[in-house]
């Protein structure tokens, strides 16, 4: 319903802001990450929402950027995990470094998050891989098969495109933006992250 809230933020709390809108206050519950970087009470800002709706509540879910918003939208696609365990990952690490987890098999790296156990975290790289796979170069667009053939070559390009796609790009966006911003003396993570700020620059 909502895709984002433009505002002044009038409150600051440990798990929600507050976005004022058009004479309306909203209660947006917030990552960590949001929190701390959103601005200050009294700023303008603009907050990336989901709205979670129960039988017993609806929710509103923010995130300052729409990475973290699609990061928490496959979170709770996959099965056992609610927003509260989305919430407290995404508080805990970065979408880039969360892609890079997902297809490294990195269990320590996820369960760092409060909540999140071994089998939680193996349950989100199994469900989130396979997605993966079902999307991955299914397209008969021969000009995405030809950059798979080259990316094979490459583990490091390989790597950043899987992680974009884990974020829910497709792999003719994930290649483009890999593409364009690639070096060969970028870790993985570097490259993850400016193609990232590549995409939302488009």
């Amino acid at each position: 319903m909502f895709a984002y809230i433009k505002g002044k933020l009038t409150y600051k709390y440990n798990d929600y802001i507050v976005v004022e809108t058009g004479g309306v206050g909203y209660m947006v519950f917030t990552p960590l990450s949001t929190i701390q970087c959103i601005g200050n009470v009294g700023d303008e800002v603009t907050v990336f929402t989901y709205l979670h709706v129960r039988e017993d509540a609806i929710v509103l879910y923010g995130f300052a950027t729409p990475d973290e918003l699609s990061m928490f939208e496959l979170l709770i696609s996959v099965s056992g995990i609610g927003p509260k365990a989305a919430i407290s990952l995404i508080s805990s690490i970065s979408p880039s470094k969360f892609a890079l987890a997902v297809i490294t098999d990195d269990v320590r790296a996820l369960t760092n998050a409060p909540g999140i156990g071994k089998k939680t975290a193996l349950r989100i790289i199994l469900e989130l891989k396979d997605k993966i796979k079902n999307e991955t170069f299914i397209a008969g667009d021969k000009g995405i098969e030809k950059e798979s053939e080259v990316i094979s070559q490459d583990n490091k390009w390989s790597e950043a495109v899987s992680a974009l796609m884990v974020l829910g790009y497709t792999a003719s966006e994930a290649n483009k933006a890999v593409s364009d911003v690639y070096s060969e003396d970028m870790d993985v993570e570097t490259i993850i992250k400016n193609a990232l700020k590549k995409i939302a620059g488009r």
